[in-house]
């Protein structure tokens, strides 16, 4: 994969987090509030830790991979 495409792969990750902490957001605002049945809130804030976590990774080696190409 060249440096071009990771960092696309990188944007639409760091989109994908922006939207998965919105709904993570709203997820903890239900927990917040006592909803009832909270197992679908604790699984959209796994869901946006994995995605965070993706995003992340995918940050520090396009980095790195750039810092190398200068």
């Amino acid at each position: 994969m060249n440096l071009k495409s990771q960092i696309k792969w990188t944007m639409i990750l760091g989109m994908l987090s922006l939207i998965a902490g919105s709904f993570g957001h709203l997820a903890l605002t239900d927990i917040y509030h006592g909803e009832g049945d909270l197992f679908t809130e604790w699984n959209i804030l796994r869901a946006c830790a994995i995605v965070l976590l993706f995003f992340i990774g995918s940050a520090l080696l396009t980095l790195n991979r750039a810092l190398k190409a200068v």
